[in-house]
């Protein structure tokens, strides 16, 4: 693994606010780190295609990054907000339905989280 691509992978576990790739780029730079946007990119596919760490596709919305830790999404579809939420481990219950195994499965819940919802009603 490369220096650049153990970096991204450090920002991305420490942080809970899924970044996108610009984000990281924004952030490498604001820590004097040279690199290319072409270099995060390419980074990200590695450590996504090596299940280091996950991409989040976004519908509308730049694809997030996030930590491998099993979790599920809520996504709120005004803003492109993704928030984590702890739902019990659904692959049992799934596999029971299914007659192929189940590698692994995403799970993301679309809503209006709460900063848009009070802006809906206060119009």
């Amino acid at each position: 693994m490369t220096k650049n691509a153990k970096l991204i992978m450090g920002i991305i576990n420490a942080s809970y606010d899924h970044l996108t790739a610009e984000q990281i780029y924004f952030q490498l730079k604001s820590e004097n780190v040279k690199i290319s946007m072409a270099t995060v990119y390419n980074s990200l596919s590695y450590l996504c295609e090596n299940n280091l760490i996950r991409k989040v596709p976004m519908d509308g919305f730049a694809d997030r990054y996030d930590r491998v830790k099993r979790h599920d999404h809520l996504v709120c579809k005004r803003c492109g907000r993704l928030m984590d939420v702890s739902l019990q481990d659904m692959t049992e219950s799934l596999q029971k339905e299914l007659t192929i195994p189940i590698l692994s499965y995403d799970l993301k819940i679309n809503c209006i989280c709460e900063d848009c919802s009070k802006k809906e009603r206060r119009n």
